[in-house]
């Protein structure tokens, strides 16, 4: 046993048995993407997939990814998913093992309306009737070649990370994400458009101040139980410094919530007139960002390296791996598109070592099966060409 594992075994005892290992024991595929008609039978442990860019490998990590609410690791929309070559709606199936029991979930297009774009979701054979429902059956988190420089770029990207993190902590959380929106497009509108009915912006007004208030704690909880995980932890991967910036966060600090949302709506019935002329709403938890600091060197994320930015990545989604584990007694799924890219032998090494001794079953993706030694005779590897999904143990 090498030293980080030593290291990692010391530090993660609580993490391990009893909590349970969220797994996928079945997924199917059903004109997905480049898929036609796909099923893999799987164990606990690890997933492994390597094979030349353009095969599926992503596509396999994507279809997993919608067992949790949102458009997916890629963000798309429901007809993006379908195969072009097939004119049945595409499917995705599971089989899960989890806390409760094995849970069955199946979602795609309705092949009752295939003209609409919205998928549909069962769960146990039932349909649900929002996606919502599936955050109280699985955890979930990812890292892809995209978020790679999530910590540098805009912060919208940011606070996307923040709140789907945060579903998995509290599944209400993307319902009050979605009324803010909503709330959000609807003021934007009205003003836009010249509408000066109070009554109509003071109700949306009101919408947003509940709401994002509720949105800015949800936040806030999740970056102190991030802090908490960061700072029990020794790791190869580097510190990360987070703090939220932003004018509800900055109030929730040392007022009740009450007096936060009295601020926001007066804040924004005070910018109304410039919002209507700028196009856009100047206040709000919509505006607010992750600052991310590396410790050991005093430095912004976002004037790191790649590779040391994928790093601080690496050491967020531990953290928050560990978090989930100890407060949903779930250990997730973790999927990780790409992951040896920018990454040196030694923190590959010191990633596949966590992984075992979390007990996750993470989905891993590369071109090359030499990156991923000796971890492939601790995992279930597989090889994928043209769609084509062989097992290699």
């Amino acid at each position: 046993m090498t030293f980080t594992a030593q290291l990692l075994s010391s530090q993660i005892s609580d993490c391990q048995s009893p909590t349970p290992t969220l797994s996928l024991r079945q997924l199917t595929l059903f004109n997905f993407r480049n898929y036609g008609d796909l099923r893999l039978v799987l164990d606990a442990s690890p997933v492994v997939l390597t094979g030349p860019n353009g095969s599926g490998k992503t596509n396999l990590l994507e279809a997993v990814s919608l067992l949790v609410p949102g458009r997916g690791l890629s963000r798309a929309v429901s007809s993006q998913w379908q195969n072009q070559r097939a004119s049945t709606p595409w499917a995705v199936a599971a089989h899960l093992d989890t806390p409760e029991g094995e849970t069955l979930i199946g979602t795609g297009r309705n092949p009752l309306d295939p003209q609409n774009d919205r998928r549909v979701v069962q769960i146990d054979g039932m349909p649900v009737r929002s996606q919502q429902a599936l955050a109280e059956h699985v955890a979930m988190t990812w890292i892809t070649p995209d978020l790679d420089r999530v910590l540098a770029n805009g912060p919208s990207a940011r606070r996307r990370l923040l709140d789907r993190m945060a579903y998995s902590f509290d599944p209400s959380h993307i319902g009050r994400v979605h009324r803010y929106d909503k709330a959000l497009r609807g003021r934007l509108r009205l003003l836009r458009d010249g509408v000066t009915d109070a009554a109509w912006l003071a109700a949306l007004e009101d919408e947003m101040a509940r709401t994002g208030v509720a949105i800015a704690a949800a936040r806030r909880h999740l970056l102190d139980r991030l802090r908490s995980a960061i700072s029990e932890t020794q790791s190869v991967f580097p510190r990360a410094l987070l703090t939220l910036r932003g004018a509800v966060e900055e109030k929730l600090e040392n007022q009740p919530a009450l007096l936060v949302e009295d601020f926001l709506r007066d804040e924004l019935a005070k910018a109304r007139i410039d919002d209507s002329q700028n196009g856009t709403c100047s206040v709000g938890p919509h505006r607010s960002d992750l600052e991310v600091i590396h410790q050991a060197h005093h430095c912004p994320a976002d004037m790191c390296s790649t590779g040391e930015q994928k790093a601080l990545l690496v050491a967020m989604m531990l953290a928050y791996v560990r978090t989930l584990a100890k407060v949903r007694q779930m250990k997730p799924l973790f999927l990780l598109d790409d992951i040896t890219a920018h990454m040196d032998h030694y923190r590959r090494e010191a990633l596949f070592e966590e992984i075992l001794a979390l007990g996750l079953q993470a989905w891993m993706t590369g071109t090359d099966a030499a990156d991923f030694e000796p971890f492939l005779s601790q995992s279930q590897h597989f090889s994928v060409e043209e769609a084509v999904v062989t097992s290699l143990n």
